[in-house]
């Protein structure tokens, strides 16, 4: 990753995470009810694309998992997971995920060091793409089309990352935020990865979710 724009996202999300704690504002989501929608969106990938029934007993790493949330998410929805690893570049995220006790139990584990040497059945990326601060957007867009190369590599079975949209309403467009055109991630992963590519555009007016699955 790039330095400066690693050096930003740390400093940004450690002075949130002071200012407003270890919970949905503290890692920029508006709400908890927000941030679960966004989990059940992504977490698509893990689901029978036909049946809609969850893979059974997989691994599960969190691409810039904040303080761990989606570790209680998937408890409490009864996921069948095996393994969940979060991996965040804010140290103090991940020792406030580390502090709390979950229940998967032994089933947990924060990293702020990437595993770029394992892989896990499904990686998931929630909010990685959008807060581009300071970034020029050629810059922050080519950092965007190597994260989503990096996850891919250590995915087994599958990736799913969020983002929000160029079709958002112009007047509440943020400079320090970045709205890619869907299509253009879409085509991206379609050419470059794999052809078990899926959009989901239909769950709010300014974002989108991207599911990519290994073919068979």
């Amino acid at each position: 990753m790039n330095t400066d724009i690693k050096n930003n996202l740390d400093q940004y999300f450690r002075e949130k995470l002071e200012q407003h704690g270890a919970n949905a504002r503290g890692v920029d989501w508006n709400s908890e009810e927000r941030q679960r929608l966004c989990f059940s969106q992504i977490l698509k990938v893990c689901r029978d694309s036909q049946t809609c029934a969850w893979d059974q007993e997989f691994s599960l790493l969190d691409y810039g998992c904040g303080y761990g949330a989606l570790a209680e998410y998937l408890a409490a929805e009864a996921v069948p997971i095996q393994e969940y690893v979060g991996y965040d570049l804010s140290q103090p995220m991940v020792e406030a995920a580390r502090e709390a006790k979950w229940s998967l139990g032994d089933r947990v584990r924060f990293e702020f060091e990437e595993p770029i040497d394992e892989t896990f059945d499904y990686v998931v990326a929630s909010g990685v793409v959008a807060l581009k601060l300071q970034a020029d957007e050629s810059a922050w867009k080519d950092h965007v089309a190597a994260t989503i190369e990096r996850i891919w590599k250590m995915a087994r079975k599958g990736i799913s990352f969020n983002s929000l949209t160029s079709y958002s309403d112009a007047e509440r467009m943020r400079p320090d935020l970045y709205y890619p055109d869907p299509r253009e991630l879409f085509d991206f992963c379609k050419t470059r990865l794999s052809r078990q590519v899926a959009l989901f555009h239909d769950y709010g007016p300014y974002e989108f979710t991207i599911t990519v699955r290994r073919e068979n």
